[in-house]
């Protein structure tokens, strides 16, 4: 609700149904328990895990959403996390298969008439044997968005070949918050390749750029919260260094430079080199340095952390909102601003 009063157009919401580090278990019982509350801010889903869920479910409960919060959703996909997947039995499942087939199939719901005879390699939709249409029954509500919400995928690889795909097909894209900023510097190349090959124009609007923010009013107290390793934003770093290294892959997200030995790589670095921190002036121009670095992307997202002292979390949202991102986009008012 803070995020909402104080001006901030987009929260993006993820969810876990199997970690109690990350305990949202469902991101669109969370949104649609702020329907009524938040008046004027978007919601998404970052990410709903596709590999998981049934595409009735989703066609029918992202629709739902949708009404309820009056078309102001975007609908976050992905393949979901492991440990998700082994507690629904689909751990060795080709995962981002089956999210491209679901996503498909949910398309295909809210574009077709029911009973909708879907059959996929991982899933089949039908509703002909018990078919009532004049009553409505197996037929599935269809978004308020048309033709539906906006589509939107993460990533945390280099050069991903994800995000040309997801660009080629009009999704909009989010680079995580906690990879290194010469790997987000390879998503624009990615994303303007797919928009470029679908003959779509070469504009940046839709993409997203995720980062772990803190600001205070002394450059101190933004050094002690945001970049002790005891604080909360080093309990994050800890944790998802933690997972990576556990998960296979390494720790590239969390390399200073591309050829980083693994071994070399420390939380403190993380923190130093990931976390946007500092006064309002400070953390202004570290943003404008990043977008510099990165590209020109169209959305900023800050993301949240623990409120291991709810005051300078507070204040920290404050100032982004009031302070620093006036003067941000005051600062690109002439090549296209953040939000």
């Amino acid at each position: 609700m803070l995020a909402d009063e104080l001006g901030y157009e987009e929260a993006f919401i993820g969810e876990h149904l199997t970690d109690t580090s990350e305990p949202i278990t469902s991101s669109l019982a969370f949104i649609a328990s702020l329907a009524d509350s938040c008046k004027s801010i978007v919601f998404g889903t970052a990410v709903l895990n596709l590999a998981i869920y049934h595409p009735v479910t989703i066609a029918a409960q992202v629709a739902m959403i949708d009404h309820l919060v009056d078309g102001r959703f975007l609908l976050g996909i992905g393949p979901g996390v492991p440990w998700d997947a082994e507690a629904f039995g689909v751990l060795d499942m080709d995962r981002a298969s089956k999210m491209l087939e679901t996503i498909d199939q949910v398309l295909a719901i809210w574009s077709g008439d029911a009973p909708y005879n879907l059959q996929g390699e991982y899933c089949s939709v039908s509703t002909a044997r018990t078919l009532w249409a004049e009553l409505g029954q197996g037929v599935v509500l269809r978004p308020l968005q048309e033709p539906h919400p906006p589509i939107i995928v993460t990533s945390i690889r280099p050069h991903s070949e994800s995000i040309a795909r997801a660009a080629e097909r009009g999704w909009g894209v989010i680079s995580s918050n906690y990879i290194q900023a010469h790997c987000v510097a390879t998503h624009l190349p990615k994303y303007l390749e797919g928009r470029a090959a679908a003959g779509l124009p070469a504009d940046a609007s839709g993409w997203r750029v995720a980062r772990s923010i803190f600001v205070a009013d002394s450059e101190a107290t933004a050094r002690a919260y945001a970049r002790g390793e005891s604080g909360p934003y080093g309990h994050y770093f800890q944790g998802m260094m933690m997972k990576r290294s556990r998960i296979g892959g390494g720790l590239y997200p969390f390399r200073a430079h591309p050829d980083q030995p693994d071994s070399e790589v420390t939380l403190s670095q993380a923190l130093q080199t990931q976390v946007i921190a500092g006064t309002a002036e400070s953390v202004v121009e570290q943003l404008l340095r990043f977008r510099d670095d990165v590209g020109h992307f169209g959305t900023l997202l800050y993301t949240g952390h623990d409120w291991a002292d709810p005051g300078l979390a507070r204040r920290s949202m404050e100032l982004m909102a009031t302070e620093v991102m006036p003067r941000v986009n005051e600062a690109l008012r002439r090549t296209g601003g953040l939000r």
